[in-house]
């Protein structure tokens, strides 16, 4: 049994979302506790398509160099559609946390599966209506899920990036969270 927090970050843009993904790599940070997750809506360009590729998904659009960029950085991508919020682009270990969701038909009061897989592993709902507000506003969330010496040097990190956001989720023990970093680490 071991303690593993979170830290949340909302960006406005992509670019201050990418700036802070740089930010944490060169500071070392595990980029496979790293997520992000936006909504495919942004601009009158359309979303020409997706494809996955051996182990990479592309995306085609006016964010293909974004999302292509991050796919290279982090494990897992996907996108889902999510009734009320719309199409989600997601990156890292959310996407595990989804299909966990999912799969498992884990029902929390009424949220999403994203909110659900946000809820399983510790982060609280009322933060989690916030951070399903931002998407629907399209704005970008970074998520960072590991132990909290890593989540602390994140979160300092994310502190200096320019976010109209930026929470740390604490006090959450893995063993209590099945999606937690329990089985992987």
């Amino acid at each position: 049994m071991f303690k593993v927090d979170s830290v949340v970050a909302i960006y406005d843009t992509h670019d201050q979302a990418e700036q802070a993904v740089k930010e944490l790599q060169e500071a070392g940070v595990d980029m496979k506790s790293l997520s992000i997750a936006a909504r495919n809506m942004h601009g009158q360009e359309q979303v020409v398509g997706y494809y996955t590729l051996g182990d990479r998904m592309m995306h085609w659009g006016k964010l293909g160099a974004f999302w292509g960029g991050l796919w290279g950085l982090l494990f897992d991508s996907a996108l889902f559609s999510i009734p009320g919020i719309g199409p989600i682009l997601l990156a890292g270990p959310l996407v595990s946390w989804m299909l966990a969701v999912l799969e498992g038909a884990v029902v929390f009061g009424g949220m999403s599966a994203l909110g659900a897989a946000l809820i399983s592993v510790g982060i609280p709902k009322h933060s989690v209506i916030q951070y399903e507000a931002a998407l629907k506003a399209d704005r970008f969330l970074l998520i960072l899920h590991d132990r909290p010496e890593a989540v602390t040097l994140a979160k300092d990190i994310l502190t200096g990036t320019n976010h109209s956001s930026c929470t740390l989720h604490d006090e959450v023990i893995a063993s209590e969270f099945p999606l937690s970093l329990a089985s992987a680490k």
